[in-house]
């Protein structure tokens, strides 16, 4: 009989092939339950996950579920949508004359800043994404607003007319909107939208008209119109299905509303006016828990690690900064959206391995089997093989253990496949080419995560590592090979860590805003910035308090926080600068003949602290001045965080009952006799040495020959070699 229990957060993270759920009790604890994803209808594969995880407690959402306090949601389905380009393509365009084929050519940085640095360096390889809208959805209207926010030329309305009235007779879902400089002045555009709805009126007709400058009014026509036309044809698409989730949640007892996991860290509702913020909320996550956890162990510098079914996600959080871009790649489109840094590489679990008969090589993706796991997986209908088949045959993976024994996995039946579809091609045992299959995907994760840290000048000497996702543990030691992290950390809630992150999120709406200001050497234009500043963090403040006021919420709640980005004049890159204060004091300095902001000298002061932590003091350069770019505005509510677990140290020695006999596994071109240990039940301060795999219903944690991994008193394992 189920017994209630007080639950405070519940998040959820649903990928291609898993879901993942991560429940908070009272005092801070926390468990993980985990089930495959059903894409159809993600209600079904949360709630699988939610039992499975309720089951450990003996009790379920039904019984305790009236006691959540947040609920928060990541998945992937809006960035696979888009990918897939599966998205809805009858949106209707209006831009400035002349700018109709901006979607189609945009800009030179399009098309190669998907590739590898191989790749950036060969123009041949160099490719425009496909448009998602044809080009006669794209309408030109005439008119001109200057950079500086001036009417050069009025609005061409018999143009804005007709363009309307084109769209509507193709029955265009939507109309976008996004004209240059908008995000200095409005007028264009909001006149474009009033003739659009006088038209719409007199035809009976009524559709969304979604305008760039209330959108996201920053600089940057090109990612700016992206974002707006992904709104519509990937992010759109999914309300239905987040309501769903909602309302599923709802029925179940929950009184906590769902929000959604956004791209800055945040959290919004599923009936926000725009969705594209969390268009890849699953990888942020994992960027959220990683800073939870660089602040609870006081790691300076971290890089996360995710391994998923489909996809390899890389973050850094250095000297406790996590940086955010504001422009990002999304399905081979830049985007104007506020992002925490991270880099995404096609190499996952679920990857299809196959042999390439031109290249007379095994390749890897970019297709991945998903959920449906692989050849071994016979209910499933997949006929490639993938990496997961291949950690199989290896010895690896525990086939009667996949999900704690819900999936049964057919060993024999993968290495067949292995052995006519890779192995045979070589004339080569298929044992020795699943583990070059996997070396090869693994090879391509180390490049990675190295080619991010040496990128920013950095060695990986410098970095712990910590690694999660469902494949993060079985693939850990390999992806790390030779790099000589400080240290390497795998959470036993690894399969779960970025739902994890989703709970350590604070209930948040971002607004930004372009200003493009300049401080001299001198500070002789201090007190006009300073006053341009706080009038716009006004602005975004009371736009952040309608966002709460139309869910009910109470401003009064709110922790409100201005920031800015700001980067040395002349320079390419800035970083973001938490400000003191909303409203800058302004006083004149006689001595100095000028006014002056102490507040806004001490922001400058904190980027060059902060620029100096990153780049180091030799790339300083105060002495040109300082660029401000961007006013950003953050409302907070805060909301219940996990508590990292508190055990115990026990003795090195694992008891008995932890361990579950042994296995064969291959490993460096040779069979070993690991041993077999249960994640469970080994206790805080217990030693592993390798060769060993440490299993769990979710997860596998691999130790090869000449590894150990030790459990810590918060249940995160530390990899290192055994000296």
């Amino acid at each position: 009989m189920s017994k209630t229990k007080n639950l405070v957060a519940m998040a959820f993270d649903t990928g291609g092939t898993m879901s993942d759920t991560f429940i908070i009790d009272e005092e801070g604890v926390f468990i993980v339950g985990k089930a495959q994803t059903t894409p159809e209808n993600e209600s079904e594969g949360i709630l699988n996950s939610i039992e499975d995880a309720l089951e450990q407690w003996n009790t379920s959402i039904e019984v305790s579920g009236n006691s959540i306090e947040a609920l928060v949601y990541s998945g992937t389905a809006m960035v696979n949508r888009l990918l897939e380009r599966q998205g809805n393509s009858n949106i209707g365009v209006i831009t400035n004359a002349g700018f109709e084929d901006l979607h189609r050519l945009g800009r030179a940085l399009q098309c190669w800043i998907y590739l590898d640095y191989g790749g950036r360096l060969h123009a041949r390889e160099h490719e425009h994404p496909k448009p998602l809208i044809p080009r006669k959805q794209i309408k030109g209207v005439r008119g001109r607003i200057n950079f500086w926010g001036d009417e050069l030329i009025p609005l061409y309305k018999e143009d804005a007319k007709n363009a309307v009235e084109e769209l509507l007779e193709m029955n265009v879902d939507s109309i976008c909107v996004c004209f240059l400089c908008s995000y200095m002045n409005i007028s264009h555009e909001f006149q474009v939208r009033a003739i659009a709805e006088k038209i719409m009126k007199e035809k009976g007709r009524e559709i969304p008209i979604i305008l760039s400058c209330e959108h996201n009014p920053v600089r940057g026509e090109t990612p700016r119109l992206n974002a707006i036309i992904i709104e519509q044809y990937a992010a759109e698409p999914s309300r239905k299905q987040l309501i769903s989730i909602a309302e599923t949640m709802k029925k179940k007892g929950v009184p906590a509303p769902l929000r959604i996991l956004t791209t800055y860290g945040g959290t919004m509702s599923p009936y926000h006016k725009t969705l594209i913020p969390t268009m890849v909320s699953g990888p942020i996550g994992g960027m959220i828990g990683t800073r939870f956890i660089a602040e609870k162990y006081g790691i300076k510098n971290l890089v996360s690690s995710d391994v998923g079914g489909t996809s390899f996600d890389v973050g850094l959080v250095m000297e406790r900064y996590v940086p955010t871009k504001w422009e990002s790649s999304l399905g081979r489109f830049i985007l104007n959206i506020p992002m925490i840094a991270l880099d995404s590489i096609g190499a996952g679990t679920g990857m299809y391995v196959r042999y390439n008969d031109v290249s007379g090589r095994l390749e890897f993706g970019p297709e991945s089997a998903g959920y449906k796991i692989g050849v071994c997986n016979e209910q499933s209908g997949v006929e490639t093989v993938t990496m997961t088949d291949c950690s199989l045959i290896l010895g690896y993976l525990n086939p009667e253990y996949f999900l704690g024994g819900k999936v049964l996995l057919n060993k024999d039946r993968a290495f067949k496949y292995i052995e006519n579809q890779i192995a045979e091609p070589f004339k080569a045992d298929p044992y020795v080419t699943a583990r070059g299959a996997l070396d090869l995907i693994e090879i391509n994760m180390k490049n990675h995560l190295n080619g991010m840290i040496q990128g920013l000048g950095y060695r990986p000497e410098n970095y712990t590592l910590i690694s999660f996702g469902g494949g993060g543990p079985l693939h850990v030691a390999g992806y790390s090979k030779g790099l000589n992290f400080q240290n390497i950390m795998i959470p036993e809630w690894a399969p779960a860590f970025s739902a994890f992150g989703c709970t350590c999120a604070d209930h948040s709406y971002r607004h930004e805003k372009s200003v493009d200001m300049v401080i001299p050497p001198d500070g002789s234009m201090i007190g006009f910035v300073s006053s341009i500043l706080s009038s716009t963090w006004t602005e975004l403040k009371n736009n952040i308090i309608k966002e709460f006021e139309a869910e009910g919420r109470d401003p009064n709640e709110m922790i409100f926080k201005p920031s800015l980005r700001l980067q040395y004049f002349g320079m390419l890159d800035d970083l973001e600068v938490q400000s003191p204060v909303e409203e800058l004091t302004i006083n004149y300095s006689s001595e100095l003949q000028r006014y002056d902001s102490p507040e806004l000298e001490k922001i400058t002061r904190s980027y060059d602290d902060l620029f100096e932590q990153i780049f180091k003091r030799g790339t300083k350069s105060p002495e040109l001045g300082y660029h401000i770019t961007k006013c950003i505005g953050t409302g907070i509510v805060p909301v219940p965080k996990p508590r990292l677990p508190e055990h115990k140290l026990n003795i090195e020695k694992p008891n008995n009952t932890a361990s579950k006999g042994d296995r064969d596994i291959y490993w460096d071109n040779k069979w070993y006799k690991a041993s077999i240990w249960e994640m469970g039940l080994i206790n805080s301060g217990n030693k592993i040495i390798g060769p060993a795999v440490v299993e769990a219903p979710a997860t596998t944690l691999v130790v090869p020959p000449g590894y150990k991994v030790k459990l810590d008193e918060h249940r995160i394992f530390h990899m290192e070699v055994n000296s």
